[in-house]
């Protein structure tokens, strides 16, 4: 038995564009017709809602029932709050306000198996097909089909951003411009120079050691974006 494929991973892998939209409300049908509408994956949020687990277990069921990715943004700091999600079968997780290379490293340990990382071994989650999977299959499907995104949002970080772009373990440098505004002393100043030119700083840097690079925006913003 395999793990699911990543339907994210698999567009990108493929020089295609992957979308996600993000859903706030904490509820299975909500997430169904989310996954409905034609994004590949939907993001939930525990970073700043009160999201309960059994809703968020809900919520990768409907979604997988589509064939689309879940990405949860987990609380900042908290292995088991890293590593819950992917167990119960979310695509990858988004670890908010990476401030250097040292947290970026923790990251990577905590999430990733043997031979990138540390990461605790179960496999009797939704995951693992409940001990269904292979062992070895577990680990090493784990390692390729789940993905673990930094939100590299604070001016501080920025020194750091080759380094942490370096890192095996890390698929996505997701750039937020939100706390990023606020940061350099320009909330919600979208087209402010300093963060146009963190953004595109990113972008090149993810692609120069060959990962992913993502942000967040509406579709009027789309074509600023390529």
């Amino acid at each position: 038995m395999k793990m699911r494929e990543s339907r994210v991973l698999r567009k990108l892998r493929s020089g295609d564009i992957a979308s996600c939209l993000k859903v706030n409300i904490g509820d299975g049908q909500a997430a169904e017709i989310a996954a409905m509408s034609g994004f590949d994956c939907l993001w939930i949020d525990r970073e700043h809602l009160a999201q309960d687990w059994s809703v968020l277990n809900s919520q990768i069921w409907a979604a997988k029932a589509h064939d689309v990715d879940v990405m949860v943004r987990v609380p900042r700091g908290s292995y088991s709050g890293y590593v819950k999600p992917l167990e119960l079968d979310a695509t990858g997780i988004l670890v908010p306000h990476i401030m250097n290379l040292e947290e970026a490293k923790q990251v990577v340990q905590m999430t990733r198996f043997h031979p990138i990382g540390r990461r605790a071994i179960d496999g009797g989650s939704a995951d693992g097909a409940y001990t269904r999977m292979d062992f070895d299959a577990y680990l090493k499907d784990s390692n390729e089909q789940k993905f673990v995104v930094l939100q590299i949002e604070d001016p501080e970080v920025l020194p750091d951003i080759d380094a942490i772009a370096a890192l095996d373990g890390v698929d996505m440098l997701f750039f937020g411009p939100g706390d990023f505004s606020q940061g350099i002393g320009a909330p919600g100043q979208w087209d402010h120079p300093r963060l146009i030119e963190a953004r595109k700083l990113v972008a090149e840097v993810a692609v120069k050691y060959g990962k992913f690079a993502a942000t967040s925006g509406g579709i009027d913003s789309l074509d600023s974006f390529l």
